[in-house]
């Protein structure tokens, strides 16, 4: 009976998402870049096509052999994007499935048990929170050094605060429920309460946020290896690509073209989405 019930919900959820054509169109090209990221081997060979130099064909325009041109390095700039999809698109779930479980960890708990513990968990964010997250991720790589991992750690620590204060306001408003109250009369644990019960009535806009914390994660990694503290070349993350051709933009302005607007279309894509899912998700619109 529940689970058709949950099947019920997520048809409905389903059909007011369909009836918003921008929603539609965002999911339709973030598919597109997904596949694009699982089927890059199959599209360009990583080793010859996407960091190995020749210096012969460098800064060839866009043709038939090359769709999207070359680089400095004489590197396919079409296969550099399609295998820097990977990069962009891992470190942006990663970062937002580390930052949500923490923060959810830590906002599940000052929501559910409040008093001194929440305001000591809740003070705590508020200074990560005092600090840019761009300039907090900034400080965490210039510690760690660059790379994947580190880049992931830096922005999942950034984002973790926004996650933290939105589970334990959607917590706060759920556990006064009457069925939380039934919950605790048959003596079902705290942990379980949490878990099965005020979470997945709070869904709705952790999903939401979620969708633009991708967005807004792939946005900042680009924005750190533009600026040399990310992912370093000759790693075909979008950012580092625009960094390396920012030196040419007067005379071969693709270089900096293409990979930005890969990046633009991403993140649009996940906005168009995540607005589109907050409409369908949201209780008062159900009719």
């Amino acid at each position: 009976m529940k689970s058709k019930k949950n099947r019920s919900q997520s048809k409905q959820i389903w059909m007011r998402l369909k009836k918003n054509k921008l929603a539609i169109i965002g999911l339709g090209i973030l598919i597109i870049i997904l596949l694009f990221a699982i089927f890059a081997d199959f599209i360009a060979d990583y080793e010859t096509e996407v960091i190995k130099q020749n210096m012969k064909n460098r800064l060839q325009a866009p043709s038939k052999e090359n769709w999207l041109g070359t680089d400095s390095y004489g590197r396919d700039i079409f296969a550099r994007i399609v295998h820097g999809s990977r990069y962009s698109l891992t470190i942006g779930i990663s970062t937002i499935v580390i930052s949500l479980f923490v923060g959810g960890f830590f906002g599940s708990i000052a929501g559910y048990y409040g008093g001194r513990i929440d305001n000591i968990i809740m003070r705590v964010m508020d200074m990560f929170l005092a600090i840019p997250s761009i300039i907090l991720a900034i400080a965490i790589v210039a510690s760690l050094g660059t790379g994947v991992r580190n880049l992931i750690i830096a922005l999942s620590i950034s984002n973790v605060p926004q996650f933290a204060r939105l589970i334990r306001s959607s917590i706060l408003t759920v556990k006064e429920s009457e069925f939380i109250e039934a919950a605790h009369a048959v003596g079902t644990n705290t942990s379980e309460i949490i878990i099965k019960h005020i979470l997945p009535n709070s869904i709705g806009p952790i999903i939401v946020q979620a969708t633009f914390g991708v967005a807004t994660s792939i946005l900042a990694a680009a924005s750190l290896s533009f600026l040399g503290i990310g992912i370093r070349p000759p790693a075909p993350e979008w950012g580092a690509i625009l960094s390396e051709g920012k030196e040419y933009i007067r005379y071969t302005p693709y270089l900096v073209l293409f990979p930005g607007i890969a990046i633009a279309i991403t993140v649009l894509s996940l906005n168009l989405l995540g607005d589109g899912l907050r409409d369908a998700l949201d209780p008062s619109l159900k009719n």
